[in-house]
């Protein structure tokens, strides 16, 4: 649960350091272009109140590459989580076959100790 409040920790906190860190990249690149493009859409809001020119530039890349920086980072994240389960659950059933029956469930009476 911790890799879907932000992308990279949980697959740093299960050691997977490689995709940590390139997810929590991605996703603070993707939360500054995203900020940029607040800023620059604010500043042209302010402009056009003010009654001066807005300049003619394109600034709809901000947005669009930030949308895909989370968009790589959660994928990946979605990822990491399926293998992280996959892993999990084949190391589960390995540890399984080395535990022993227990009494309760063994059939027959147990032995007496006299």
């Amino acid at each position: 649960m911790l890799n879907f409040s932000l992308s990279g920790l949980g697959s740093l906190k299960a050691g997977r350091t490689f995709a940590g860190v390139c997810q929590l990249g991605f996703v603070f690149a993707g939360f500054f272009l995203m900020c940029a493009w607040i800023i620059e859409w604010c500043y042209r809001i302010f402009l056009a109140q003010g009654g001066e020119p807005i300049p003619q530039y394109s600034i709809n890349w901000l947005w669009q590459w930030g949308v895909a920086g989370f968009v790589v980072s959660y994928s990946w994240m979605l990822a990491t989580c399926v293998s992280l389960m996959r892993a999990a659950k084949a190391n589960e059933d390995k540890n399984r076959q080395n535990v022993p029956p227990r009494l309760a469930d063994s059939p027959g009476k147990p032995p007496k100790l006299s």
